[in-house]
């Protein structure tokens, strides 16, 4: 890879667990991207020592970017910009310029809040927040505190600081990479192409086997950087290889769909999700849920334009509302029980014919704790399918795990039954 990057997350609230870190995934994929190679991401609190120490590290690991982020507010523990141009041996010098129109921005916002007036806390805060490193570069502020670029120096490479908060650090991205050290530095990146392919049921034993054939088989193969990751019974399979490689990855996903067709559901990067949606067009679902307690609808509506086409949702965890709601018999209960194939084909079709659709999904288990039997434990989840003018659909899983991953697995195999359904059972 042409150019390597690190990233360095600073925050003693991350490292404490009060705050969960968005910013590093965030940039890493942002880097991913554009062809950067990023070696690592670190986290540390909001001490010098420590930071310096994490930016020596990245020297030694001879990256070429360093990207750090939070630490840029008026208060005592904000130490980064310092702390970095104390290392680059750069002296602060205060940007008047920068100064007032951080103050303006202040000023704004305590007009909407009906502050009270200045202190001098107050205007030392927004004066620390303009004080940069001689030589550097300030990246224009989307809350109260500007970035800042520092150039490569001797054995330190170029370092881009952003501030903590996810939204502030997104909108500033685009200008700072439009400064000009870190554009020289990206200038350099390699022409890196990033394929992913999903697969539903496969495991990562099977595809690990596959992976020693093809590396055995595919000349070049060690040009391709693979990872892969399980999450919800979907196993994705993502692949960085410079365009010359390109031939060998054809090679790659050739194999992979000979050896696990069956399981392989995108190979363009498509989720699950946009999927459904895309073959949802021209038709209306309605859903009937027990353990999931609608999160098939969520997940439906929470994908854009989507939720055009969810009509209705029913979420029916008692015996009566089944009864009451979705016109299941109560004898049909009584006989098979509410965790059964023939009520969860009740449901979808109570949901076809009460919410006006075309298409309707239902789900009905027992997610745990307790409650399980030998017969039905813990983990077993039944489904229905119903279609306009066609014979309703059901299957019955086992899944592993507590209630939440129940719950979530559930949910995943929802989405690739409905799938299934409205590629091959619906007009």
């Amino acid at each position: 890879m042409g150019v390597r990057a690190g990233v360095v997350v600073t925050g003693t609230e991350v490292l404490a667990g009060r705050v969960s870190d968005k910013n590093g995934p965030w940039v890493a994929r942002q880097l991913l991207e554009m062809g950067v190679d990023v070696a690592h991401i670190t986290v540390c609190g909001d001490r010098p020592d420590d930071l310096t120490a994490q930016l020596r590290f990245f020297a030694d690991q001879r990256v070429d970017l360093i990207v750090t982020t939070g630490g840029l507010g008026p208060t005592a523990d904000d130490l980064t910009v310092a702390t970095v141009a104390a290392l680059y041996g750069r002296e602060l010098r205060l940007d008047v310029e920068l100064e007032k129109r951080i103050d303006a921005i202040v000023q704004r916002w305590r007009s909407r809040m009906r502050s009270t007036p200045d202190s001098e806390p107050l205007r030392a805060g927004i004066r620390k927040q303009a004080m940069v490193p001689e030589g550097a570069k300030s990246v224009s502020p989307t809350g109260t505190a500007p970035g800042v670029v520092i150039p490569a120096d001797d054995s330190l490479p170029v370092v881009l600081i952003l501030p903590g908060p996810p939204r502030e650090l997104q909108q500033m991205w685009p200008e700072a990479l439009e400064s000009a050290a870190v554009a020289e530095v990206l200038a350099k990146r390699a022409n890196i192409r990033q394929d992913t392919v999903r697969a539903y049921g496969l495991s990562e034993a099977d595809l690990a086997a596959t992976l020693r054939t093809s590396e055995k088989e595919l000349e070049g193969f060690e040009n391709l950087e693979i990872t892969t990751c399980l999450r919800l019974g979907e196993l994705e399979i993502v692949t960085r290889y410079e365009e010359a490689a390109a031939g060998t990855y054809a090679d790659l996903l050739a194999l992979l769909e000979k050896t696990h067709g069956r399981q392989i559901f995108s190979t363009d990067g498509s989720t699950i999700d946009d999927i459904v949606a895309a073959r949802l067009s021209g038709h209306r679902i309605g859903t009937a849920e027990s353990c999931t307690g609608g999160m098939i609808a969520a997940r439906l509506t929470d994908r854009a334009g989507s939720s055009a086409y969810v009509v209705g949702a029913v979420v029916s965890y008692a015996n009566e509302a089944k009864t009451g709601l979705l016109d299941v018999p109560a004898e049909m209960i009584e006989e098979h029980g509410a965790v059964s194939e023939q009520v969860a084909a009740r449901m979808a079709e109570g949901a076809l014919n009460r919410v006006g659709v075309d298409i309707a999904i239902s789900t009905s288990g027992i997610a745990g704790p307790g409650g399980g039997t030998d017969l039905k434990p813990v983990g077993t989840v039944c489904f229905g399918i119903a279609t306009a003018d066609r014979p309703t659909v059901t299957r019955t899983l086992r899944l592993p795990g507590d209630r939440a991953s129940v719950r979530a697995l559930s949910t995943t195999a929802a989405m690739h039954m409905l799938a299934d359904a409205l590629a091959h059972n619906v007009d």
